[in-house]
């Protein structure tokens, strides 16, 4: 089950975090990995570890705001069935302490970035049909404190996903997308050390105990339901959201 076989996935940046465990984890299953990086020695390593393991991957250096970019790299890769769009910035603020120059920044990565990867690939899914996963963020459906721009961003992401998913029903592409909590990744390392020097570990149990679960999720969880959207046993979802949030929407009282 959940085989990747013969399907060649592009997963946005693939070099690190959420979008490394997918790239690893769609390998394993049997997807041609083309991974778009704006850290081009990151979204090697990834590839480098890929081939190791037998898999075949390939690295497209690339920044997802600039749809010249963007164009040319899935130009290069040919035809696409499978698209993940991870690539994303966070941003923390409120309406008050976030500058335009802020703002515009994470609109340019996280939403026209997006846009830029489903304009891009949309065309070369028509004819064989394909399987879109978009990184929302519970920031699309809760008020979560000092995240303005972010939860913009996300909300945004959340919107698109049901107009595609409605669009090309026709053209059978699929479109769901993905809104985790907190996630233990490199990011929240570095934002902890950056942030709370000396505090770490009371930092971390803090941020963890904020999911009613009692902890962060893990890259390979969100990978794994990635797998699930992007095989063909989910023919039957499109348009779907889905939180892996450890209770955060539900269960946070």
């Amino acid at each position: 089950m959940f085989s990747l076989t013969g399907k060649r996935a592009v997963i946005t940046g693939g070099g690190s975090g959420i979008g490394r465990a997918i790239a690893l984890l769609f390998a394993r299953q049997g997807a041609e990995v083309h991974i778009i990086e704006l850290n081009a020695e990151a979204g090697q390593q990834a590839a480098d570890e890929i081939r190791q393991a037998g898999g075949r991957a390939h690295v497209h250096a690339a920044d997802v705001s600039q749809q010249a970019q963007v164009v040319a790299a899935f130009q290069a890769i040919g035809w696409v069935d499978v698209l993940v769009n991870n690539a994303g910035i966070a941003h923390v603020g409120t309406v008050e302490t976030t500058s335009e120059a802020d703002f515009d920044r994470v609109y340019q990565v996280n939403v026209k970035g997006a846009y830029n990867c489903l304009f891009a690939a949309v065309p070369l899914m028509k004819a064989q049909g394909g399987a879109i996963v978009n990184l929302a963020s519970i920031a699309a459906h809760v008020g979560l404190t000092d995240r303005f721009a972010y939860s913009m961003s996300k909300g945004a992401i959340f919107a698109m996903t049901l107009s595609v998913a409605r669009d090309y029903l026709s053209s059978n592409i699929r479109c769901n997308s993905i809104s985790p909590a907190r996630v233990h990744t490199p990011f929240v390392d570095g934002f902890i050390a950056k942030n709370y020097a000396g505090r770490e570990a009371e930092i971390f149990e803090k941020l963890s105990r904020s999911q009613p679960i009692g902890r962060m999720g893990t890259p390979a969880e969100v990978a794994t339901l990635a797998l699930y959207l992007c095989s063909d046993e989910a023919g039957f979802v499109t348009g779907c959201d889905y939180p892996l949030d450890g209770g955060f929407i539900t269960l946070n009282t």
